[in-house]
C-alpha cells in the first residue's frame, strides 16, 4: 500500500516538475571553444539496443586528470540547459559529465512526454542505475577524467536521482541537489557521502513535511548533508526559462536570479571542499 501511495504521489509531482526544454545542440562531438579552452565530446555507448549519448566538457589546458562531476539533467532529458551547467562546471576545472537518460540524446517537447519517460526511473529505480552507471563506466576508462574524485549534480529529475546515486554508490565525495524531489523510493544509509540540498522556500512542489521527512530520514542515518532554503523561490528557480514554461503550461515554476546566483555559489564551495 505505502509503495502504491508513493508511486501515486509521484506521478502527480511529475505532472509539474522542472521546467521547459531548451533546443537541443547540434552534435559536439570533437569540439573545441578556443576562447575558453573547453573541449566538448559526446560519450556514446549501447543500451539494450539503444544509444546513449552523454556530453562531456572540461579544459584542455590543466595538467593530470581531473575531478569528475556527473550532471543530470531535469525531466526535459539532454538540453542545452544541462550541457551549459555542464561546460561551466568544466570552467571551474572539473570533468563534468551531462548524463543521457533517454538514449540518442533525446529531448522531450511537452509535460506529457517528459511525465511518460522520467516516471519509468522513479517506479524502476534499478532502470536509472543502469541508465547512470553506463556513463560512470565510460567516464572511468577516460584518460582525462579522475575517478577517484567524483560528485554528482542534479537539477528537478536529475536532483532526486542525484540523491539516489549517493545513496547507492559508495564512491562519491558529494551530492548536490537543485530544487530536486526529496522523497526518492531509495532509503538514507550512511556512506560517508556528504549532501547539500538547494531548495526553494516557496516551492509548492516539495511540501513542507517532504523537508521534514527528508531530514529526518538524514539524521537518523547520521549522515552529512546540509539543506538551504531560498526565500520565495519556486521550482526550477535556477532555470533562466523557468517564468516562461510556468506561464505557458500554467505550472507553479519561475526563475529566481539571487537564489540562481547563491546556490551556484554554495555549490562551488561544497564542491571544492568535497573533491579537494
Amino acid at each position: 500500500m505505502k509503495l502504491a501511495l508513493y508511486s501515486v504521489a509521484m506521478l502527480a509531482f511529475l505532472n509539474f516538475s522542472c521546467t521547459d526544454k531548451s533546443t537541443l545542440e547540434k552534435s559536439t562531438t570533437e569540439l573545441t571553444d578556443k576562447k575558453s579552452m573547453i573541449k566538448t565530446e559526446d560519450l556514446s555507448y549501447g543500451i539494450n539496443g539503444v544509444t546513449h549519448r552523454s556530453f562531456a566538457a572540461y579544459k584542455t589546458d590543466s595538467e593530470g586528470p581531473l575531478p569528475v562531476v556527473f550532471v543530470l539533467p531535469e525531466w526535459w532529458g539532454l538540453n542545452d540547459y544541462v550541457k551549459n551547467r555542464a561546460k561551466q562546471l568544466a570552467e571551474l576545472g572539473y570533468y563534468a559529465v551531462a548524463v543521457d537518460y533517454y538514449g540518442d540524446g533525446k529531448v522531450v517537447e511537452t509535460p506529457e512526454e517528459a511525465q511518460k519517460l522520467s516516471s519509468h526511473f522513479y517506479k524502476i529505480p534499478i532502470d536509472a542505475r543502469r541508465m547512470f552507471d553506463a556513463a560512470k563506466n565510460k567516464v572511468i576508462i577516460a584518460e582525462n577524467a579522475d575517478h577517484t574524485r567524483m560528485a554528482i549534480v542534479g537539477y528537478c529529475f536529475g536532483g532526486a536521482q542525484a540523491l539516489n546515486m549517493g545513496r547507492t554508490y559508495n564512491d562519491f565525495k558529494g551530492v548536490v541537489s537543485f530544487h530536486g524531489n526529496l522523497t526518492t523510493g531509495i532509503r538514507a544509509k550512511n556512506n560517508k557521502v556528504k549532501y547539500l540540498v538547494l531548495n526553494g522556500a516557496a516551492d509548492t512542489l516539495v511540501p513542507q513535511e517532504e523537508i521534514a521527512n527528508y531530514k529526518k530520514e538524514m539524521d537518523s542515518a547520521k549522515i552529512d548533508y546540509k539543506f538551504v532554503n531560498y526565500p520565495d523561490a519556486l521550482h526550477a528557480f535556477t532555470n533562466p526559462e523557468a517564468t516562461a514554461t510556468g506561464k505557458k503550461f500554467n505550472i507553479p515554476v519561475a526563475y529566481n536570479k539571487a537564489a540562481d546566483e547563491k546556490s551556484w555559489n554554495e555549490m562551488k564551495a561544497f564542491l571544492a571542499g568535497v573533491l579537494k
